[in-house]
């Protein structure tokens, strides 16, 4: 990047208002962070995730991969062990594969230069840029969520964000001090979240507040502009499978798509809108209704699951039917006491809360007598 400059009145303000107010977080210091580590685990950690949330996660991160080398020496099974529940498991597979590489190619040391860490796997524009400032100390403007609405209020940019990201990184950058960079990042995403707020910004306190475009013209409310996609709903059935020794059956999702690599029951979805179809019950067996469903809500989809149970014998786990299935899913049983040990996903997580709960209705039989063929279930 280019374009920043010397310490404008803009940012020796903001400089010093975070000198006062900046936040203390457990990934944070003042000045250039000593150890890159941390400013990429909590960056990855950061997207699309608030702080409060990711805080104690990031603690039990860094209890069990303390260091860059525990990490790619670590089994990617336990690495999205202890990712799980913070949702969007490509930033820890993603994680994991660039610690490898970092490990591998660089000796253990993160690359100091922004064009030499967007090379990495998984590090794109953003992260670079944070890495870049936060640990080196480097003028590369970082431009989040809170900093997209610092820029287009201080300037009133009243097109839609998606249609102007340019301009605004371009004017984040020209923001940008040459010293003291890293506080100067800090300070701005600090504002962003503190008191340029999505709702009721407190702009009385804002070192911006004389110089604010939005402001001046009673529009702070009104932006940024940011066009949010309507999400696609799906439904489908999730199949709770148990055997003789009260086991259930569980895989891993394919390492494409929605939550793959994770632990999960084997469950399909549609879109909604081509109708709510009988379940394809994935082999023969006295399957019931368990007339309990589950919902979530993903970036850009809104799942429903019903969820469907059977038992099956001894016998039944050796007919062919159920070895196809079992091996089309390579799925297996488990105790339902070891499903700590698994990295299910939230929306797993409601199925088995759910699955835990009392039944308050009889079951209606569904498929008992159908002979259902063998199908493999789809992903997203």
């Amino acid at each position: 990047m280019t374009d920043q400059t010397d310490t404008t009145p803009l940012s020796s303000s903001l400089l010093a208002w975070y000198d006062k107010n900046g936040r203390d977080l457990p990934w944070r210091v003042r000045g250039a962070h000593p150890n890159p580590y941390l400013v990429w685990v909590s960056e990855i950690m950061l997207q699309q995730t608030t702080v409060q949330t990711v805080i104690p996660y990031f603690y039990r991160f860094m209890d069990k991969f303390p260091t860059i080398e525990s990490l790619a020496n670590a089994d990617i099974e336990d690495v999205l062990l202890m990712w799980q529940g913070l949702g969007y498991y490509t930033r820890a597979r993603k994680l994991y594969e660039c610690a490898k590489t970092i490990v591998a190619d660089y000796g253990g040391k993160f690359p100091e230069t922004y064009a030499e860490l967007l090379k990495l796997p998984g590090i794109g524009p953003y992260t670079a840029a944070s890495i870049s400032s936060l640990a080196f100390d480097k003028p590369e403007a970082v431009v989040d969520g809170n900093v997209i609405r610092v820029i287009a209020r201080l300037y009133s940019m009243t097109e839609p964000v998606d249609q102007i990201k340019q301009e605004i990184v371009k004017k984040a950058q020209q923001l940008m001090p040459k010293e003291r960079a890293a506080d100067y990042t800090s300070a701005i995403m600090d504002l962003g979240a503190t008191v340029c707020t999505p709702k009721n910004p407190k702009c009385k306190s804002c070192p911006f507040n004389s110089d604010c475009c939005a402001l001046k013209e009673g529009t702070v409310d009104e932006i940024p502009i940011i066009v949010k996609l309507e999400k696609v709903k799906k439904s489908g059935p999730l199949f709770w499978i148990e055997n003789e020794r009260g086991e259930v059956f569980i895989r891993k999702r394919t390492e494409t798509g929605l939550l793959s690599g994770l632990t999960e029951f084997p469950w399909s979805a549609d879109d909604v809108s081509v109708g709510k179809k009988e379940p394809e019950f994935p082999f023969a067996g006295g399957w019931t209704f368990t007339n309990k469903s589950v919902k979530h809500v993903f970036t850009h989809i809104q799942l429903s699951l019903d969820i469907y149970k059977t038992e099956v014998s001894g016998k039944e786990e050796k007919s062919s039917d159920f070895k196809d299935f079992k091996t089309k899913t390579g799925g297996i049983f488990v105790s339902k006491e070891n499903f700590k040990d698994y990295p299910f996903s939230t929306l797993m997580k409601k199925v088995i809360a759910e699955m835990e709960k009392p039944d308050v209705k009889k079951n209606k039989k569904s498929g008992s007598n159908k002979k259902t063929e063998n199908k493999q279930l789809s992903d997203f």
